[in-house]
């Protein structure tokens, strides 16, 4: 089977040229909108709620990636003003390492903590060793910080394949991809970026924002105020999929 996947891009069109890419390759990896494994264990007595029943209320996630950075700490002002609980993908060389106490405090506030691999490299472009060693350091710096290892993980660029899900269950680690996407690595303009995230939200779906980049942050206000007046509620990953539990080596695309 071919090693290479082509990235994913923006919304449901990205989805289905991902899924067709997946089918036609051979993979055989477990993928599976969060939303359809919350359905799967509805009935499943072991399952907690958060804050809010997702079967019921109109959910969406909002994460960051390859953080934290000079500017997570105000984010992390501005999520605690708003009381709203988000998912750090966080990259471990000169991240974490260099930010410590802000991957301590982003724990402590309640968000969820999770892994993007070390350097950024793109894994289905490395071979297994390599692979393991991406997410694995990432997920030993980060446990020495918070005492925790996390249960979540996002592939750079959105490239995974069976030999990256293999591991990532190895290691615990389900894989988190997205459905909406301002493309903040490519603009500073806040209210651009603002406008591409409140066009593509949808209802079970997961932004990807970027807390390393000029615009980005001060774009958040406005996007938390408009979603929440249409009616969203936000929460965490592992929030949305509630009552299940976040499986590792599954791929879960909105």
């Amino acid at each position: 089977m071919p090693r290479k996947m082509p990235p994913s891009g923006i919304g449901l069109t990205a989805a289905l040229v991902t899924a067709l890419t997946l089918a036609l390759s051979g993979c055989s990896m477990e993928t599976t909108a969060p939303a359809s494994a919350r359905g799967e264990a509805a009935s499943d007595a072991k399952g907690t709620f958060g804050p809010v029943d997702c079967r019921k209320a109109k959910c969406i996630a909002l994460t960051f990636d390859a953080g934290p950075g000079k500017d997570t700490p105000r984010l992390l002002d501005i999520l605690e003003e708003k009381k709203v609980h988000a998912t750090f993908f966080l990259l471990g060389k000169d991240h974490v390492l260099t930010y410590p106490d802000v991957v301590r405090r982003i724990e402590d506030e309640g968000h969820e903590v999770a892994n993007h691999t070390w350097t950024h490299k793109v894994l289905t472009d490395q071979e297994p060793d390599a692979i393991r060693a991406e997410l694995e350091k990432t997920q030993t710096a980060i446990e020495k910080i918070t005492g925790k290892k996390p249960r979540l993980m996002r592939p750079p660029q959105g490239r995974t394949d069976d030999t990256v899900s293999g591991i990532s269950k190895d290691l615990g680690l389900s894989q988190v991809l997205w459905s909406a996407t301002a493309k903040d690595y490519s603009t500073n303009d806040s209210a651009l970026i603002e406008k591409r995230i409140l066009e593509q939200a949808s209802k079970d779906g997961v932004i990807l924002l970027h807390d390393i980049y000029k615009g980005t942050v001060p774009a958040v206000p406005g996007i938390i105020d408009a979603l929440q007046k249409d009616g969203y509620t936000f929460v965490t990953v592992p929030e949305l999929m509630a009552p299940a539990e976040p499986q590792p080596g599954t791929v879960y695309r909105p």
